[in-house]
């Protein structure tokens, strides 16, 4: 370019030009690599190119970097065109040696032929910082496998390509948290870094791996034509994760559960097949076996969910009601205690079902401020009772407590508080427990029991017989009464069997110096057998159903009780 020519350069539409004499002098001041491109004759030419061009590009012609290769179309559609400045980005080279610029198109006011003056912001190492980040933000450290991120990275791009020829699998570890615990993390880290050693060689080319939590896995496999190629996939993982894994002085044993969530056009979110496949884990841990995601199941967990959240605000409002159920002496037909439960109408005016809300309840944790409203409550009614009556009755209160709220609350202070708040005596009250919690914690329940017959209070054990009760343990608890499940009582009378065994839980009673309460009895001829059999108490409809409090209250004081 001739010295002599002027060249106002617009560097922006919004700025004021400004002049530059001595064209090659003006363009080696300029901070940043440029090059002035001419349209002559509908081809472009390079006119000139700046020091900073040319150190960028190692003495390169500039022609040969590749700029009027790449960005030759949109230079010409520029140089045509009415717009004095445009900018965009230019990543150049190979995949090994890549260079990304920020680049800028300024029309220059000359005579003809057109022109522009083209500036190269060098971008390069930002770019290669930003990747590098990326990769590490993408990856996970102990593997080198593609984190949850990165994972989702894989399967972003196979949906967004319109592909739906695919399985993910989710992989989780059984017991990985007692390797931890038992022998360290660092033995934790090398089971960790085994199983994905496994796991990726049992899958083929093209499979992807990733580790996306702390204990599971995720694989991205193709189905192809064959979706039966995923279980066979899933069983060559289960094989290979059996075979021992030797930590310390120990050889571990890897289970795992399975999840499987396929492929769908219907699908645009990475995310939500893994949760699919996540959510496919939880029947997986229960049947044994890999388990694709089912959309029913899910259902069901939305309307668990869904049923949470109300009794979470119907708990915290007491909107729920107590019913209280007459346990007869079988020999005299008199009521010595009322049995409290817990019923629910929703906010739509239907009624749950105390099967479906209480494993609710327990799943969510909900069972402990339940347990402990139905405790006060149930008290508060039985001292309603007695302030009616003018003087205490010869009645107790039966509440039953959860496994749940025996772990995680402080039951024996819990109960003196609640019994000390009504004014009543510790032999009044009646708690029913499962065998399962009591089986859960022996050493904690036994002192759990021996503190709260401290206070008075009468064991009972509910549903006896449907666990699997030690009894050198059972003989050792300061438990009162068994109560016979109504799946023994329910239709025992054509069934001999049911007869032995209650038989034998009442000889068992005897032998322990327990009273027994049957459940479920339903008509005056069990209840007629089951006193002769020398079962105590009983309780069913036989009787009565779960009665209102004042229901409840008129009943027992009636004249034939």
């Amino acid at each position: 370019m001739p010295s002599s020519v002027a060249l106002k350069i617009v560097k922006d539409p919004q700025a004021p030009a400004f002049d530059r004499t001595a064209g090659e002098l003006a363009m080696d001041l300029l901070p940043v690599a440029a090059v002035v491109v001419a349209l002559e004759a509908g081809r472009l030419h390079i006119r000139s190119s700046n020091v900073a061009f040319r150190k960028l590009w190692l003495g390169a012609d500039p022609v040969h970097c590749g700029l009027t290769r790449d960005l030759g179309g949109a230079l010409v559609e520029f140089l045509k065109g009415e717009s004095r400045w445009e900018q965009r980005s230019w990543r150049t080279g190979d995949a090994v040696e890549q260079h990304w610029f920020d680049v800028t198109f300024a029309r220059v006011d000359h005579p003809q032929p057109p022109r522009c003056l083209v500036t190269l912001v060098d971008q390069t190492r930002g770019m290669r910082t930003e990747a590098s980040l990326r990769r590490e933000m993408s990856t996970d450290s102990l593997t080198g496998l593609p984190n949850r991120a990165g994972f989702g990275d894989l399967l972003e791009a196979r949906i967004a390509a319109g592909l739906t020829n695919y399985a993910v699998l989710v992989i989780d570890l059984d017991r990985f948290g007692r390797v931890n615990s038992c022998l360290g993390s660092m033995a934790g880290d090398e089971m960790l870094i085994t199983v994905a050693r496994r796991i990726k060689g049992s899958l083929r080319a093209g499979d992807m791996l990733g580790r996306i939590g702390g204990d599971e896995f995720g694989v991205l496999l193709q189905t192809g034509d064959d979706p039966a190629e995923v279980d066979r996939a899933a069983e060559r993982i289960r094989e290979l994760l059996s075979m021992p894994v030797r930590l310390s002085d120990f050889e571990i044993r890897v289970t795992c559960a399975i999840g499987i969530a396929f492929g769908a056009e219907a699908t645009d979110d990475a995310e939500d097949v893994i949760r699919k496949a996540q959510f496919a884990v939880r029947r997986s841990k229960e049947t044994g076996q890999a388990e694709a995601y089912d959309t029913r199941a899910l259902d069901r967990a939305r309307a668990r969910f869904a049923m949470e959240t109300a009794l979470r605000r119907a708990v915290e409002a007491e909107q729920l009601q107590l019913h209280y159920q007459p346990i007869h002496d079988l020999a005299t037909g008199r009521i010595v205690a009322f049995e409290a439960l817990a019923r629910w109408t929703d906010e739509n005016g239907s009624e749950i079902a105390p099967a479906d809300f209480i494993s609710v309840a327990e799943e969510s944790g909900l069972i402990v401020p339940l347990g402990r409203w139905v405790l006060d409550r149930a008290l508060r009614t039985l001292a309603a009772w007695d302030a009616r009556a003018g003087a205490p009755l010869d009645v107790q209160m039966a509440v039953n407590i959860s496994p749940i709220q025996l772990q995680r609350d402080r039951v024996p202070p819990l109960v003196a508080e609640t019994l000390a708040a009504h004014g009543l005596a510790g032999n009044r009250l009646k708690l029913e427990l499962t065998e399962s919690a009591l089986i859960a914690d022996p050493d904690g329940s036994a002192e759990t029991l021996q503190a709260l017959k401290a206070a008075g209070v009468t064991i009972a054990m509910d549903d006896f017989g449907t666990g699997y009760s030690n009894l050198a343990f059972l003989q050792k608890l300061p438990i009162d009464t068994l109560k016979i499940d109504r799946s023994f009582v329910t239709g025992m009378m054509p069934d001999r069997d049911k007869i032995a065994i209650v038989r034998a839980v009442l000889s068992l009673a005897t032998a322990l110096g327990m009273a027994t309460v049957a459940e479920g009895i339903e008509s005056g001829a069990v209840s007629q057998t089951l006193s002769a059999l020398g079962c105590t108490y009983g309780q069913g409809y036989h009787f009565a159903r779960p009665l209102s409090a004042e229901q409840a209250y008129q009943l027992l004081v009636a004249p034939s009780n």
